[in-house]
């Protein structure tokens, strides 16, 4: 069974790992696959499509056909182990030309929609996660859910900062969030910020350690952004 499901995973990782000015990849599952569910219901293509998403589901043949003779797929939620053994499998996300593992970050003073105010020019002791979006980019709304879940697991660690830079303004961001919820720190208007860090994909992400380093860059969305954003904050917080 997880030789199966490792195999789908990963062609469904192939699929899902897209971002501005990246070309999307072949898909052998489309909105004309048959997928069920485990009492049989099929599924339409964007509520499996999501649940894919968020790296708690994966799917495999049913070993039927419909019909008209097509395969027809089975959607099911991973246990722990399962769901470690394909995030252990898969390729690390793409890397982010903006932010490369390594470099000191060059931090910058700035105050978020609430109002609170940010110096990360002389930023030390904290772990900082940085989102680069835009609303009507649609991997960056994809991976919402999944990132404010990321959030909730720090809910307790206030050294933990989650900002997300948005290009959009504020009036835009703030309509966008009644139906949208987004539980990052967000600072609107933020096009010079990418300008400055030369991101020119989204979403970008980054995550930066203690110490001021970039530990982990990436762009695009891929099946395992969130889990190994994660990742990356967990050794941060641990790191000497």
């Amino acid at each position: 069974m997880i030789k199966n499901t490792l195999l789908i995973s990963l062609i469904l990782f192939s699929f899902f790992c897209y971002g501005q000015n990246q070309s999307k990849a072949p898909n052998p599952l489309n909105e004309q696959t048959i997928v069920r569910g485990e009492d049989g219901m099929v599924y339409p293509y964007n509520i499996w499509q999501s649940l894919l998403r968020t790296g708690k589901y994966s799917i495999r043949s049913r070993n039927t056909k419909s019909d008209k003779g097509e395969p027809e797929y089975l959607i099911y939620e991973l246990s722990a182990e399962q769901r470690k053994a394909i995030m252990d499998k898969m390729p690390k996300p793409r890397t982010s030309d903006a932010f490369q593992e390594g470099e000191a970050f060059k931090g910058f003073k700035v105050t978020d929609m609430n109002g609170n105010k940010y110096d990360l020019r002389t930023n030390t002791g904290n772990v900082i996660v940085l989102n680069f979006w835009f609303i009507n980019c649609p991997p960056c709304k994809a991976e919402i859910p999944e990132l404010n879940e990321l959030v909730k697991s720090y809910a307790d660690n206030k050294e933990v900062i989650f900002l997300a830079v948005a290009l959009d303004s504020k009036y835009e961001i703030k309509d966008f969030l009644k139906t949208n919820p987004y539980q990052y720190n967000i600072i609107d208007d933020g096009r010079f910020m990418a300008d400055k860090y030369g991101v020119k994909s989204y979403p970008t992400h980054a995550v930066i350690g203690k110490d001021g380093i970039v530990k982990f860059g990436t762009v695009g969305l891929a099946f395992n952004t969130v889990s190994y954003i994660k990742k990356t904050i967990d050794e941060a917080l641990t790191a000497k």
